[in-house]
């Protein structure tokens, strides 16, 4: 492997999951400098730099180590991976990281006049979709022989071309199934962003950098949805109340006095800390309740 002391991280250019991932890399102390042809942006703050590509180039080109991470929606990793693996070979990158956003699903809908009682009914009808590999190992593990109809795009106006009979594509809401006369009736898969990787180990500095990376991401990943609770409470109550926090994480309890009675809680709570959990809490004894966002942490 060529040795080389920066990173390259693929994203897509433009899409629903292109300005969550800027945030994201943003969290994680990482800044761009963008070029001309906006497809590559060269860290500053880091020695990392991003590809703006296709989404679906992303798992190719860490496979031929044109770059060595991607954000990217596991439904269209797992689509070039189950192509890899119908064709005898193994994918050429890995998942590391469930990152959360970009929640969607990839269902099989069918005509609101079809008939449908269970995958069988799909036996030889003919099902427009864009991911054709997951749509076969689908299939296959049903037991059903069906025909994927392969589209790029507009697939759920697929059976009203009369192109189709079903369709196979990702579901968010169910609005647009539901605009289309379609209704869900089987789900192949859950799909959100994830961070893919390369196969390859580093001999090169990109080892550290990577593990490095890891790190921050790891760190605002679990703070998302983190709070710091400050509180007080009596020796008496603390009991009690530190039965309450919600998701804590190893609370910190302080003297407030000499003789101890009077404690100070310090809580990082992994779940959102309502006004019930504070009342509830304020009921058990705890009083001068604060919830802090948490911008930054290393493990």
């Amino acid at each position: 492997m060529e040795a080389r002391d920066r990173l390259r991280i693929a994203i897509q250019k433009s899409g629903r999951l292109t300005e969550p991932s800027l945030e994201l890399l943003n969290r994680c102390g990482l800044s761009f400098r963008i070029s001309r042809d906006k497809l590559f942006c060269y860290g500053e703050t880091f020695p990392i730099d991003l590809l703006l590509v296709r989404d679906d180039d992303i798992p190719g080109l860490i496979a031929q180590g044109v770059c060595e991470l991607g954000l990217v929606g596991r439904n269209v990793a797992h689509e070039v991976a189950a192509g890899e693996r119908l064709a005898g070979r193994e994918p050429g990158f890995v998942e590391l990281r469930n990152l959360g956003y970009g929640p969607c699903r990839l269902s099989i809908a069918v005509p609101q006049a079809l008939a449908y009682s269970g995958p069988q009914s799909l036996a030889g009808l003919k099902i427009a979709t864009s991911y054709p590999n997951l749509l076969m190992e689908w299939l296959a593990a049903q037991g059903v022989a069906a025909t994927p109809v392969v589209l790029n795009g507009a697939v759920e106006i697929a059976p009203k071309l009369g192109t189709a009979d079903a369709i196979c594509d990702l579901v968010s809401s169910g609005a647009t199934l539901a605009a289309n006369q379609l209704r869900e009736v089987a789900e192949i898969m859950r799909s959100e962003s994830v961070l893919i990787g390369t196969r390859r180990a580093f001999a090169d500095e990109r080892g550290e950098l990577l593990a490095q990376l890891l790190r921050r991401l790891d760190g605002v990943l679990k703070l998302r949805e983190s709070k710091l609770l400050m509180l007080s409470t009596s020796s008496e109550a603390l009991p009690e109340v530190l039965k309450l926090l919600p998701r804590a994480e190893l609370p910190r309890v302080l003297k407030q006095d000499g003789s101890g009675h009077e404690l100070a809680v310090h809580a990082i709570c992994h779940e959102a800390v309502t006004w019930n959990h504070l009342e509830a809490l304020k009921r058990a004894g705890a009083h001068h309740l604060w919830v802090l966002p948490v911008e930054k942490m290393l493990a």
